[in-house]
């Protein structure tokens, strides 16, 4: 009785005094949640990426990770250190906490090990509570600027993938993720060269056009559609579109999807700047099938409706080998905006392929192997697949010179 009349004094003592400095204090503290709700606060986010970058010369402690393709050690601020800032002769101080809380399903787009917490953090920010003004009006805008640039700066492209086995329980992320590394770029890749400016003009006036989007009410997102025979470059495309934008890309397979709800819950997790793909569009949506609720209805919905905005600045780029058999209405714009056609190899893009491969820009050969081409059906990938079977540069014009007449034979028989 004694210990506990001792205890309850004692916490009202504590609480008692932590009320007189607070009325008395001159320092006003903020309160940054790593969650709003059951997903990530953005101001937590920014904080952190912020506080990342000056946490390894002004604190004692820190954690560092390096994944074996990054290049670079990532240092970032340990739980109960202090980084000071000043920001327009303001001095403020960060401070990390964690504090125990129940199991709850909690995802971060940027934070595959979010889903299941029995802590979670948070940020302090305290200042004198003269500057309230100005560290909400402008402080804390700049942090969350300077986080985008930061984040832009180091960003490490991922690829999405859907965890089957998370698709239909609650224990986490359905999402999981590699490191993008496709080499695929502008410049590299074998594209005529007219389409390849119209697509880089394109997606510049995209990024561009935030707030036109806004003005128009309309969901800040493009479709694109890409068709044509199998190994003509359609995701050397979409690789290169990525790494061209600094965009993430989630690839999605609906026929893993059994309704419509589903998709939804994936769409709701995708993060900002990012690239859905949807592949062989033409053959992923059955109708007919008993077990496949995914509808085209509510594949329409997604595109155009209500949930075409719960992500800003998306591409969505669905690809087909047959463009004839997608229904008229996924293809009208606001849907697929932009339809590329990549068809077999020509002239035009030979050159470029034997710029790429062998370093060369004219031989005496190229003008019969321009003629075959002309005359047979070769994807680029075909051609290029020749042009690295040997090393001289010989060699490697008799071998595809020999494989489009081949080529030819059988056609013609």
């Amino acid at each position: 009785m004694l210990l506990r009349s001792v205890s309850n004094d004692m916490g009202y003592i504590s609480s008692t005094c932590r009320k007189l400095y607070s009325r008395f204090s001159s320092q006003y503290v903020i309160t940054i949640d790593e969650f709003d709700g059951f997903s990530v606060n953005q101001i937590f986010e920014a904080a952190e990426i912020y506080l990342d970058a000056r946490s390894s010369s002004s604190t004692k402690r820190v954690r560092v990770r390096k994944a074996e393709k990054d290049d670079d050690i990532t240092v970032t601020m340990e739980r109960d250190e202090v980084v000071s800032d000043n920001f327009d002769g303001i001095r403020l101080k960060w401070t990390l906490n964690c504090r125990e809380s129940e199991n709850q399903i909690l995802f971060s787009p940027s934070d595959l090990n979010s889903s299941l917490r029995s802590q979670v953090r948070y940020f302090q920010l305290s200042f004198h509570k003269k500057h309230k003004h100005k560290v909400f009006e402008f402080y804390l805008p700049y942090v969350l600027k300077r986080a985008k640039a930061i984040r832009e700066e180091k960003k490490v492209l991922k690829l999405y993938t859907v965890r089957s086995e998370n698709m239909y329980t609650n224990l986490g992320s359905v999402w999981s993720s590699i490191n993008l590394d496709h080499p695929a770029t502008f410049q590299t890749l074998a594209l005529d060269p007219e389409l390849k400016r119209l697509i880089i003009a394109d997606l510049d006036r995209f990024v561009e056009r935030r707030d036109f989007y806004r003005s128009v009410g309309k969901a800040w997102k493009r479709g694109y559609l890409l068709y044509g025979p199998p190994g003509t470059g359609k995701s050397s495309l979409v690789a290169a579109i990525a790494n061209y934008l600094n965009f993430n890309i989630y690839d999605l397979e609906l026929s893993d999807l059994r309704c419509n709800s589903e998709f939804r819950r994936l769409l709701a997790t995708t993060a900002t700047r990012s690239i859905l793909v949807i592949e062989d569009i033409h053959c992923t949506i059955d109708m007919q099938d008993p077990h496949n609720k995914m509808t085209l209805s509510g594949l329409l919905n997604f595109i155009d409706g209500l949930w075409s905005s719960c992500v800003d600045e998306r591409l969505i780029i669905f690809t087909t080998n047959d463009k004839d058999r997608l229904d008229p209405a996924l293809q009208r714009p606001g849907r697929m905006d932009m339809h590329i056609h990549l068809s077999y190899c020509t002239a035009t893009v030979f050159q470029a392929l034997a710029s790429k491969y062998l370093g060369i820009q004219e031989h005496p050969c190229f003008e019969q192997i321009e003629v075959l081409i002309q005359e047979v059906n070769i994807t680029p990938a075909e051609v290029a697949g020749e042009l690295m079977r040997h090393n001289d540069t010989e060699d490697a014009l008799r071998g595809l010179t020999q494989f489009l007449r081949v080529r030819k034979n059988e056609t013609s028989s």
